[in-house]
């Protein structure tokens, strides 16, 4: 069995820490996992394949929300090169500040299965609870894809699905599950 290095993992809490290099890789890791069949889409863009120009200006937009109260990014590195990343944000509302949610969890598809992601959300809880105050933290995630069993590992609970409301490509429409971490 191979042993591969664990991560290199870093946090990033304003937009002047997101170098040049690091935000081509941003956008070229985003590209990578949506064009090959990935979950991690956004609103702005349109059904995969994407482009850079598509992912772009929607990773310049979280670059632009990082703040070390509100958002955070979370990047891992292996080799020295952008392997996977996501981000842990707060709303600001006084009603819900108590609790955050994770999106944009990905890992480059040929890095897959070597902890990666397991490192980032360990990392990214262990961030929500004792440098933001967080005390829990949830994810949307599309159904069909085994990413619900992934996260049950970490101690994620599913709390809601919405049947259908994820439609990945004409006739194939995928649950959208909502799961929760009490920190």
């Amino acid at each position: 069995m191979d042993a591969y290095p664990p991560p290199r993992l870093r946090q990033l809490t304003r937009p002047e820490e997101v170098t040049p290099r690091l935000r081509e890789e941003l956008i070229d890791c985003w590209e990578a996992v949506v064009n090959s069949g990935g979950a991690v889409i956004a609103a702005e863009f349109p059904l995969p394949p994407v482009s850079r120009t598509d992912v772009a200006p929607v990773v310049d937009g979280l670059v632009r929300a990082l703040d070390p109260r509100l958002g955070r990014m979370l990047v891992a590195t292996v080799g020295g090169a952008l392997a996977g990343w996501l981000v842990v944000r707060r709303d600001r509302h006084p009603l819900v500040a108590h609790r955050g949610a994770v999106n944009h969890v990905q890992t480059l598809p040929r890095l897959r299965g070597r902890g990666i992601a397991t490192a980032l959300m360990e990392r990214a809880t262990a961030v929500a609870r004792e440098e933001m105050g967080l005390e829990r933290l949830g994810i949307a995630v599309r159904g069909g894809v085994g990413l619900e069993e992934f996260y049950r590992r970490l101690g994620w609970a599913e709390v809601g699905r919405w049947p259908g409301a994820l439609r990945v490509a004409p006739g194939d429409d995928r649950d959208e599950i909502l799961m929760a971490l009490v920190l």
